[in-house]
């Protein structure tokens, strides 16, 4: 397909980009030094991303104060607690960005307000537009911040433009009329019931936005661009929850109608750009979308608002695959395609789709696990299939001085990331699979609909094996003896993990299988089935299985389902979002319950009362989780000097801890 409309310039007021490829702005936690200034790490982040060949690229969010919505120092960047020292390193960023015919802009924002956590990112109580229940912990009130620390913040926001000016960036976007931040909390009626300027009807809730634009443009130059991070529909069902594609609900927040109305008001008021999703903390997986969203899910909706006003409009929302994102510009639905998880998964994907390389991009999962779900841990930002994003300087393979002969053992994804890494250092590597297939476990379970970017993963490394022409052995199981005939200098064990086996009267049923066997199609279900095990697995075999029109029931012996993924938490978004899917497809749930037998009509439960309960079922399901496959391991260990260990055969964890181990030693053996 040829991609001609992804790479032809467009102007933001003044400006001219150089194609219509930005990277959306996203929140590069950690990244940052101990006075709120872009560390060396945020500077290699953004330039890579620049030598990919985006666009226009907008940073972070970067708080313009943090004294009144003050949040943990050393997570964002701030600009006003060092001007000075931020001015100084930003000017290093930008000049670097530019030396690749990007463009940049600095996203500003008044900070996070109602959807803070209090405690773990704010250290002071949260504010708001008024005094509402704070996201996180409905318990706690937000304190209403008065008209004289509005205009104080708008006055911040001016004078971060004018550092961010003075720095080289060539604007500025707004954070945000947008997700329920704390800006967006002025302009929604829900969250806003102030009687002062800045309340009142759309106009009025309006105030703050455009008095922040109408300052920047006064004291920046009208020529200086001043973008806006732009929520057209918020998806609030309910306080603190969304509501769901396709279902029919009475929309609490912004609704499309508002939403164009708004717009058309924030253009006239000067605002270059439109920078556009959906979706608000209360509707978090519209904000961003997990696995379960599809593909351009936002585009409907943005080509009404493209219609509508005449300033370009950035739209993102899972585009990474170049066919939509391009057909999002043919359509009209987009004026620029921004790019979020897809650059942080491959920052080459702009130059590798101009070159007719698509099938070299590293795909997104939608797993949230090492981009946003980071965050939520208080670690650094990075992404789960690309482990050097956010530490680039220090992730790139360095070739070796002395090659080594190197055995991997598995072709999932932790065998193929070690393998393909340790090849791209000049290694001589072999990987040995014992099926006939590469990719481990995850081809069951990338089996449902809405697991296609799993697959697309598994395409991509085996393409890699491919590019790479790493020599592949398939259908041998891996010896002792094996590897004494061969004699490499490097083993690298990646054999996996194997499904828990529940030992209980009934167990050896014939009713009774797994998820991996329900999923890759070696057992077929019933009409009436019992998953028993809530985690992730559980969850969307559970799910996969009801949107076949079974009767899904899941056991659980902890007190919620989903209250882990692979001994790690799942993200927010993703959880929220598949619970109500369940929901949706009336999958019922036991908690605080074990499988105690397997019988004739089903099973019985027992529960931490020691109360027994009989439930019926045509199939039993067990997803309690994996065991590390360690036996080529413990044969080995003391035999061979240079035995490594990675994937679930160290620890059945996620995909994420599979490719960050694989990477790891490929770097280093």
């Amino acid at each position: 397909m040829m991609y001609e409309s992804l790479f032809q310039p467009i102007k933001i007021g003044k400006l001219e980009v150089k194609n219509r490829i930005s990277m959306a702005p996203m929140g590069a936690f950690g990244l940052v030094d101990n006075e709120g200034c872009y560390s060396q790490r945020a500077i290699d982040y953004y330039v890579e991303r620049a030598k990919g060949g985006t666009g226009l690229i907008i940073t972070s969010i970067t708080k313009v104060e943090n004294t009144l919505d003050k949040v943990v120092s050393g997570i964002i960047p701030v600009v006003s607690e060092n001007p000075g020292r931020f001015l100084m390193t930003s000017t290093e960023m930008t000049e670097r960005v530019h030396a690749y015919g990007s463009k940049i802009f600095l996203q500003l924002t008044m900070g996070f307000g109602r959807s803070g956590v209090p405690g773990a990112l704010l250290t002071a109580p949260p504010v708001s537009a008024s005094s509402i229940p704070n996201y996180w912990k409905p318990s706690v009130t937000c304190n209403a911040l008065t008209t004289d620390q509005v205009e104080w913040i708008v006055q911040k926001f001016i004078e971060s433009a004018d550092i961010a000016k003075r720095a080289g960036f060539d604007g500025v976007e707004i954070h945000a009329v947008h997700e329920g931040y704390l800006l967006d909390q002025f302009t929604l009626a829900l969250f806003n019931r102030r009687t002062d300027k800045y309340g009142g009807d759309l106009r009025g809730r309006l105030t703050l936005p455009i008095e922040i634009v109408q300052g920047i443009k006064k004291r920046c130059g009208k020529n200086f661009p001043v973008g806006l991070r732009y929520s057209v529909k918020s998806c609030i069902k309910d306080w603190r929850q969304g509501g769901l594609p396709d279902e029919d609900y009475v929309e609490k927040g912004r609704d499309l109608e508002e939403g164009i109305e708004a717009a058309q008001i924030l253009e006239a008021a000067g605002y270059d750009e439109l920078n556009t999703d959906m979706g608000t903390y209360d509707a978090w997986y519209w904000s961003h979308p997990p696995i379960y969203q599809k593909e351009g899910l936002y585009l409907p909706y943005t080509k009404k608002l493209k219609e509508a006003v005449n300033i370009p409009v950035i739209v993102a929302g899972k585009l990474g695959v170049p066919e939509t994102a391009e057909k999002s510009l043919i359509d009209g639905a987009a004026d620029m395609v921004g790019l979020g998880r897809p650059l942080l998964t491959d920052p080459y994907w702009p130059k590798k789709v101009q070159n007719h390389q698509e099938e070299q991009i590293r795909p997104c999962i939608g797993c949230h696990v090492g981009c946003l779900g980071r965050g939520f841990e208080g670690k650094p930002l990075s992404c789960a299939v690309n482990p050097a994003c956010g530490r680039e300087r220090y992730y790139e393979p360095k070739p070796v001085s002395v090659a080594k002969r190197v055995l991997v053992v598995g072709g999932g994804v932790a065998g193929m990331e070690a393998a393909r890494i340790a090849t791209m250092r000049g290694h001589q590597v072999t990987l040995y699979e014992k099926s006939e297939t590469l990719g481990g476990q995850i081809i069951p379970a990338s089996t449902p609909d809405f697991k296609v970017d799993d697959r697309r993963l598994i395409a991509w490394y085996t393409n890699e094996m491919k590019r790479l022409s790493i020599p592949i052995v398939y259908e041998t199981e891996v010896t002792e003896a094996l590897v004494e005939k061969e004699k490499p200098d490097v083993v690298i064990i990646a054999t996996g993990a194997k499904e828990v086996q529940l030992n209980l009267p009934g167990s050896d049923k014939d009713k009774v299988t797994s998820s991996i066997d329900i999923l890759g199609g070696k057992k077929k279900a019933g009409d009436q089935v019992l998953i028993v095990g809530g985690g992730l697995v559980g969850c969307e075999t559970a799910l996969y299985l009801a949107q076949q029109g079974k009767k899904v029931t899941i056991v659980e012996a902890q007190e919620q389902i989903l209250s882990n993924g692979g001994g790690k938490p799942i993200p927010h978004m993703n959880k929220i979002m598949l619970v109500d899917l369940l929901n949706k497809y009336k999958v019922a749930t036991i908690t605080n319950s074990s499988l105690t037998e397997v019988t004739d009509e089903g099973a019985v439960l027992t529960n931490t009362h020691f109360q027994r309960q009989s439930v019926s079922a045509d199939t039993v399901v067990i997803s309690v989780g994996f065991k590390p496959d360690q036996k080529l391991y413990h044969e080995l260990n003391g035999k061979v000097a240079d035995l490594y260990m990675v994937g679930d055969a160290y620890q059945a964890a996620n995909i994420m801890n599979a490719v960050w181990s694989g990477n790891e030693i490929g770097m280093n053996c």
